[in-house]
């Protein structure tokens, strides 16, 4: 890895296992037993001591990289001067009925495909981010790595030394790794492995082919899908934020978060992204993980994947960080905050899960959960707030927040009313129209001709661009029009678009938050500059990495990508641009027509 490390990364997972492969085969990145649990390999936060699982040549020519069409099954193919082969990395995500069988594990599988290559083996886990000192320890096919807090092994038809010693051999027949955790996997022939990886594949096929996708760019929509597939969690149904901590939003900067959790607006928001392209299940596991923390206590912005309150941060200042960039830190302080909009983001997917006829729900106690959140909300809408940005210090009267808690009224009054309740209903009718009344009022700024960060306020923010998606205005309101062209000139100078410029808990805000150009892209769509929107959009597709992922950030002056990676906050943005752009381009081209092709 160079000095400028690039998340050139590919990441593989099946709901319980999430492991980050770079382009050289390193596995630099994988959490065990959890996606929030202690790294084994962590080269992704220091390149001397974090740990890797590499499977490359040290003669190798050429490389090439790229998922199998359709799935999150990786596979490379190396050129050495003796030969060639190939790698096929993946978790194993069988069809089971109903369900699917996702084991605690992650497979490696070489074949030879010409000549006679050479392979050679780098296995370093370095457990509890590098805090434990592991013991290789050689057992029959394969080893077991002693000194984690849990018990992991290694399984390979190769001779032990091969993995432990790291000298290279000639690759003349398939081989296979299998890491696995608290027992020794049930595999144990090439056969075995080449079934489960066929299964995986035709398991992963099937979850994209019922995929409803738009006209407009479905190959990257799809491949966003099969990343935000990724992040959740079966064991729980939770949704977490990414799979890395403290990929810095910007080098040289204490921007650095764990975004391991799962934060309610942005798992909600991946519950909408993937209900829009048919796929509701996701919806229905992570609507009992809600109410599983909503039955805990105070709705609070994030969770650990179990369901857990409190996420202390803490610093390891034992790695050097992604760059250099410290601190490198696990827990998220977060927690503790008041997020008001959370109320309205958590109706909203109730609401339109609940109300899609596809999904058949007897749920009688979904009521008492609506009307607590919408209580919550009312009650917390004239009080400060951190916003969705998450101010370590100083709270305000955030535009964001006070339209989500409107949202949460408006919408729990359609449930309310569904569900029979309609005192509730006319009540909170009531209560959102005078809101939304004094929303509209106070948050935009005559003068500037858009609408501020704050009520009263003077700063733009981008997370203003949603507005027309929650329904408190128009898109073609001359307030909101003008707000985008506002945007456009204060927000970004460079093409992308920020956050916000002033400055915050530390200093001035540089990196530009990939999912606010999406927003950018889906609001020209939305005020009828659909041109500028597919223009756009395209640029932004030129940011992706090769593998067609998005991290939270991307430098406006190098391009590069910065933060956390993958991003499901980002590929939400990305759905929901495409599908929007693509809803308008139908329309103003009068598609509506049976046998219409994707374009070519």
């Amino acid at each position: 890895m160079s000095d400028e490390p690039h998340l050139n990364y590919a990441a593989i997972g099946n709901g319980h296992v999430l492991a980050l492969v770079g382009p050289d085969t390193s596995i630099d990145w994988l959490c065990l037993p959890r996606f929030d649990s202690p790294s084994v390999f962590a080269r992704l936060l220091d390149t001397e001591k974090g740990g890797s699982f590499a499977c490359t040549s040290d003669e190798a020519i050429r490389t090439s990289q790229a998922y199998v069409a359709n799935t999150n099954v990786l596979r490379t193919e190396i050129e050495t001067g003796d030969g060639r082969f190939e790698l096929l990395d993946f978790a194993p995500r069988i069809p089971l009925g109903l369900t699917v069988d996702a084991p605690l594990e992650l497979h490696r599988v070489l074949r030879p495909l010409a000549g006679a290559p050479r392979v050679h083996i780098r296995f370093d886990p370095q457990p509890d981010y590098a805090r434990a000192t592991p013991r290789l320890v050689p057992m029959a096919a394969g080893v077991e790595i002693q000194g984690a807090s849990v018990p992991l092994y290694l399984r390979t038809n190769l001779p032990t030394e091969y993995v432990t010693d790291g000298p290279s051999f000639r690759l003349d027949r398939p081989a296979y790794l299998v890491l696995s955790v608290g027992r020794q996997p049930d595999v144990d022939s090439v056969p075995a492995i080449e079934r489960l990886l066929e299964l995986t594949i035709a398991g992963w096929r099937h979850w994209a082919l019922t995929c409803a996708l738009p006209a407009f760019r479905p190959e990257v929509v799809l491949r966003s899908a099969l990343c935000l597939k990724l992040h959740q969690y079966l064991e729980t149904g939770a949704i977490i934020a990414a799979a890395t901590t403290s990929v810095p939003e910007a080098l040289g900067t204490e921007r650095t978060w764990d975004y391991r959790y799962c934060w309610l607006r942005d798992a909600a928001f991946v519950v909408e992204a993937l209900r829009r392209l048919s796929h509701l299940s996701e919806g229905e596991q992570f609507v009992r993980f809600l109410r599983h923390v909503a039955d805990s206590g105070p709705l609070q912005p994030i969770y650990g994947i179990g369901g857990e309150r409190d996420l202390h941060e803490t610093h390891l200042d034992h790695l050097s960080g992604f760059g250099g960039a410290r601190p490198v830190r696990i827990g998220n302080a977060a927690y503790s905050q008041s997020q008001h909009d959370v109320y309205g983001e958590i109706v909203l997917c109730l609401e339109t899960l609940y109300t899609d006829p596809r999904i058949v729900s007897n749920d009688g106690s979904l009521m008492p959960l609506v009307e607590s959140l919408v209580s919550e909300a009312i009650a917390r809408s004239s009080i400060e707030d951190t916003g969705l940005w998450e101010y370590r210090t100083g709270r305000g009267h955030h535009t964001f927040s006070k339209v989500l808690c409107w949202v949460a009224a408006a919408r729990g009054a359609n449930i309310a009313k569904r569900e029979g309740r309609l005192d509730l209903s006319r009540a909170w009718c009531a209560w959102a129209d005078a809101e939304r009344e004094h929303i509209l009022k106070h948050a935009y700024n005559e003068e500037l001709g858009c609408f501020t960060q704050m009520l009263d306020g003077v700063h733009p923010d981008a997370s203003n661009l949603l507005l027309p998606t929650f329904g408190i205005i128009e898109p073609t309101d001359p307030r909101f029009v003008s707000t985008v062209r506002v945007y456009e000139q204060l927000l970004a100078p460079n093409g992308l678009m920020l956050r916000y410029r002033h400055s915050d808990d530390f200093g001035a805000t540089t990196s530009a938050f990939s999912i606010c150009s999406f927003w950018w892209a889906e609001a020209l769509a939305m005020i009828g500059r659909t041109e500028d929107a597919v223009r756009l959009f395209d640029r932004l597709l030129a940011h992706a990495n090769p593998h067609g992922l998005f991290s939270e950030d991307i430098d406006p002056i190098t391009g590069r990508l910065l933060g956390n990676f993958p991003q499901a906050y980002t590929h939400v943005g990305l759905i929901h641009a495409a599908v929007t752009i693509g809803e308008i381009l139908e329309s103003k081209h009068a598609r509506f027509r049976a046998w219409v092709s994707f374009p070519v």
